[in-house]
């Protein structure tokens, strides 16, 4: 089904001619061609007027090939960040020419933001790693996912574009497994349980997400498992299985069990002092880009989180 495959000198501009009966949409066709790149960056190029057919600009990342057509894609230069690199420190746990894996302090937030333009995770890794730089896109290169300001713990961050659509790759096929521990107010129904509860914007704060009815939202499913009941809160292994903003935030207050310090879903005034949420992303396993080898990282709780728990004990 494929092609004919002529570079131009200035490595930029390739040729294809279609060679197949069978109609392709135009973004798959290039994405299959462009491995190291997502196909979201694909269709960003197809929609900026990148792509020729039979000599004519096509903007449509839907466009149906077919048999003969003559694809030309210019593809443009990369994204230059116009975010600061800073020299913050970031507690790396492993780093190799693809990624690198970092324990997430709370209070940092991801990437840079209305009302959050520096001091953030992106800001600390382009001084860490300038290579990153429009890796996933201007605003937030390097970033695969993205942990809530307040959570700690592990985050990932690709190097290269190929290892971005690889570990983005696994998130969306949720090859990835996560696992957060939380402590939360009161006890759960069951000491172990499944919590399937669709999650959407929340209509009345646009800020905030919802709990909606199955249908409305997206599809979010958790699952937890008892680690320890103190004598008003218990400690939560969570683990998601769908990757919701705000999601075991949400599923834990709508099993009645708010997470300790959540000022937004849980108590106001927290039931502990603390100037967070109760939420630590623990461990992640996943597949190396490079080898596909599968690995898991942990990462160990902050010390004001285990005096918590140190004093409930």
């Amino acid at each position: 089904m494929i092609l004919n495959n002529k570079k131009q000198v200035n490595n930029r501009m390739h040729t294809y001619q279609y060679d197949s009966f069978e109609k392709l949409r135009l973004d798959v066709f290039l994405t299959d061609k462009f491995p190291q790149h997502s196909r979201t960056r694909v269709q960003k190029w197809i929609s900026a007027g990148a792509v020729q057919i039979n000599g004519r600009s096509i903007t449509k990342p839907g466009y149906l090939l077919e048999l003969n057509d003559v694809i030309t894609l210019e593809v443009p230069e990369p994204e230059l960040t116009t975010i600061t690199a800073e020299a913050i420190q970031l507690e790396v746990l492993y780093e190799d020419s693809d990624m690198i894996v970092i324990n997430k302090a709370a209070g940092m937030v991801v990437h840079p933001s209305a009302g959050h333009t520096s001091g953030t995770i992106v800001n600390a890794a382009l001084s860490h790693a300038p290579e990153m730089e429009g890796i996933g896109g201007e605003g937030r290169p390097g970033i695969v996912h993205r942990l809530d300001k307040d959570t700690s713990g592990i985050l990932l961050l690709a190097k290269n574009d190929m290892a971005h659509r690889y570990l983005q790759d696994q998130f969306r096929d949720r090859k990835i497994q996560k696992i957060y521990l939380a402590l939360v107010d009161g006890k759960p129904p069951t000491p172990e349980g499944i919590i399937e509860a669709s999650i959407a914007r929340d209509p009345s704060h646009r800020k905030k997400m919802a709990v909606v009815p199955a249908g409305r939202g997206r599809e979010a499913v958790s699952r937890y498992v008892t680690l320890r009941e103190y004598e008003e809160h218990t400690l939560l292994e969570v683990h998601p299985l769908t990757g919701r903003t705000h999601q075991i935030r949400l599923h834990m207050a709508f099993i009645g069990c708010p997470i300790v310090g959540d000022r937004v879903y849980g108590r106001r005034h927290p039931s502990i002092a603390i100037d967070r949420h109760f939420l630590h992303a623990a461990s992640i396993t996943l597949k190396l880009p490079a080898t596909h080898q599968q690995v898991a990282f942990n990462a160990p709780l902050s010390e004001e989180l285990q005096n918590i728990l140190d004093g409930l004990n």
